[in-house]
């Protein structure tokens, strides 16, 4: 049986469509794929932050104000986080 030109032209369009299917499905597999390793390479490192907390009754550290050093400290945080 001869087919049409119009039954040619469906068969190569379902052709065409399935590869593209298949590729994208396999691109995104491989890209999860990779985004998986990377991610258990490359973990980031966390600094190390280490604090001095005076030692000071609970109830006071409550309800005292911070200190002039400990503003400027905030402020300065406040700022370097901003410039990100």
């Amino acid at each position: 049986m001869q087919d049409t030109l119009i039954d040619q032209g469906v068969s190569l369009m379902l052709f065409g469509m399935g590869t593209v299917f298949v590729f994208l499905t396999i691109l995104v597999f491989a890209t999860s794929l990779m985004s998986k390793i990377v991610g258990r390479l490359a973990a980031p490192e966390v600094p190390k932050v280490t604090t001095n907390i005076p030692s000071t009754p609970s109830g006071s550290a409550s309800t005292s104000m911070p200190s002039q050093q400990q503003l400027r400290a905030i402020e300065k945080a406040i700022a370097a986080h901003r410039q990100r």
